[in-house]
């Protein structure tokens, strides 16, 4: 067993973002939630509503200034200690350009990089 605190190995770098979110189940049933966490493949959500495991849902973010709706799946979902709050690791479906253009702008602002503009990218602007 290894000494010191678990440390979790991700694939894609998760950043703190804070943002405003709207869960809506199969069902028509809407969320409020709080985004906290934020990578290219998903996102840790918290709510005063647990959503079991598996449960596929809409998920609309937004930061204030931009706003990208998706869909995933809750991975897993942690109880809030006894503080009425529940986090939910969130994995994103397959994503349009449009939605992977807006997660990448806010991973690009979270991590402090600039934008990329391709070769073959006529306009400079990146579309959130």
């Amino acid at each position: 067993m290894a000494d010191g605190p678990y440390q979790v190995r991700r694939a894609n770098p998760r950043f703190s973002f804070f943002a405003d979110a709207e869960v809506t189940l199969r069902d028509g049933t809407g969320v409020l939630a709080q985004v906290a966490e934020l990578s290219s493949l998903g996102c840790y959500i918290d709510t005063l509503e647990p959503i079991p495991s598996h449960t596929k849902l809409r998920l609309r973010i937004c930061d204030g200034l931009s706003t990208c709706e998706l869909r995933g799946k809750v991975i897993y979902v942690h109880s809030g200690g006894g503080f009425g709050i529940f986090g939910m690791g969130v994995v994103f479906d397959e994503m349009g350009a449009e939605q992977q253009s807006a997660i990448e702008a806010w991973l690009r602002g979270l991590a402090g990089r600039p934008a990329k503009v391709s070769a073959t990218d006529s306009s400079s602007q990146t579309r959130t």
